[in-house]
């Protein structure tokens, strides 16, 4: 009778140990994945999600602007749910047998499988179990809270990281290939190609001045030349001297309308020429863009060395934006008359 009271309670007290230890493996446990999870997520992206709007990241940003004493609450606990299992496994086999079973049932379920599940998610799992680190920082407090003020110190905050240009573009180009990326294919080459602005100069896709119509300020505005300027589908036209080194202005065609050609004759620099800066052809595009916005001008004159060489339209600074070629009702007109010639 006494050997059954012994079994009965052995296999009562084996049976509270297992429950013990497995509610013990359960607490290491998502503390070894919050470790893994709140220390993962990053600060920056957090602070943008919140404003964004993300309930999660409003919930854990809190905690995740204390970093070292949410660290150091979840080690305490961690550490101190580890060496209780050791303890109770070592009341019902002997110590070196609980420190084999407790460090194979750490490693395996308190350390491993959780820092695995919790990584894959982490923004998920901190936010879920923020009730339980606050619980942990409340119990460890009186430690916890020396350890964050001396780290704190040891290691203070670092600034914020922003991504370069070129982390940028690779995070574009992510969104490209991903299926899952709420950008469709037009954003991504407008971002992309306003990311290149800065490397690219105004020689890169200015038109060259042997590709440029332009005039000088004593061509004659008679008949003939008002044909070939209709013919041409230009809207504006600059105005230079004959070697190149002089810029009068701009000619707005629209200008042009409303005179009598067949009774009078005109120069060009008898009409109304547009102001318009000058722009060197090393000029940064995003420079470039800032110049078309301040300057109020849709088209500017590139020089080098003192000679004009080019010109650079908002036009042309947009399709490289873009990355497309933009066609206008003339462009489509000259190409159509161009297959039809063939």
């Amino acid at each position: 009778m006494d050997e059954f009271a012994s079994l009965l309670h052995f296999g009562h007290s084996l049976g509270l140990t297992a429950l013990e230890v497995i509610l013990l493996i359960i607490v290491a446990a998502i503390c070894s994945g919050l470790n893994i999870a709140v220390m993962s997520l990053d600060l920056a992206d957090l602070k943008r999600k919140a404003k964004l709007g993300n309930k999660q990241a409003r919930r854990v940003l809190p905690l995740r602007n204390q970093t070292h004493l949410v660290l150091g609450s979840i080690l305490l606990t961690n550490v101190a749910a580890v060496s209780a299992t050791s303890l109770a496994l070592n009341r019902v086999v002997s110590s070196w047998l609980a420190g084999i079973l407790a460090t194979l049932l750490i490693v395996v379920f308190g350390e491993i499988l959780p820092q695995a599940l919790f990584a894959k998610n982490a923004l998920y799992f901190s936010s879920l179990f923020t009730p339980l680190i606050k619980l942990m920082i409340g119990l460890t407090y009186i430690v916890s809270k020396p350890l964050e003020i001396l780290l704190n110190q040891l290691f203070p905050k670092s600034q914020l990281k922003l991504e370069s240009r070129h982390e940028l573009g690779l995070i574009m180009a992510e969104h490209q290939f991903n299926d899952s990326s709420e950008l469709d294919d037009n954003e991504i080459e407008i971002v992309q190609g306003a990311l290149s602005l800065s490397e690219k100069r105004v020689r890169d896709i200015m038109t060259s001045i042997n590709k440029t119509y332009w005039l000088s300020p004593d061509t004659l505005l008679d008949g003939p030349k008002i044909d070939e300027l209709k013919a041409r589908g230009f809207s504006r036209i600059p105005v230079f001297n004959q070697d190149l080194s002089q810029f009068f202005g701009v000619l707005h065609m629209k200008n042009l309308v409303d005179l009598n050609f067949d009774d009078n004759q005109y120069l060009v620099k008898d009409m109304t020429l547009y102001h318009s800066r000058l722009v060197g052809s090393m000029t940064a595009l995003d420079t470039l863009f800032r110049l078309f916005i301040t300057s109020g001008s849709h088209l500017m004159p590139v020089e080098k060395d003192d000679k004009i060489v080019g010109i650079v339209t908002i036009e042309d600074l947009t399709e490289e934006i873009f990355g497309l070629e933009i066609e206008d009702e003339t462009d489509r007109s000259k190409k159509l008359k161009a297959l039809g010639s063939l």
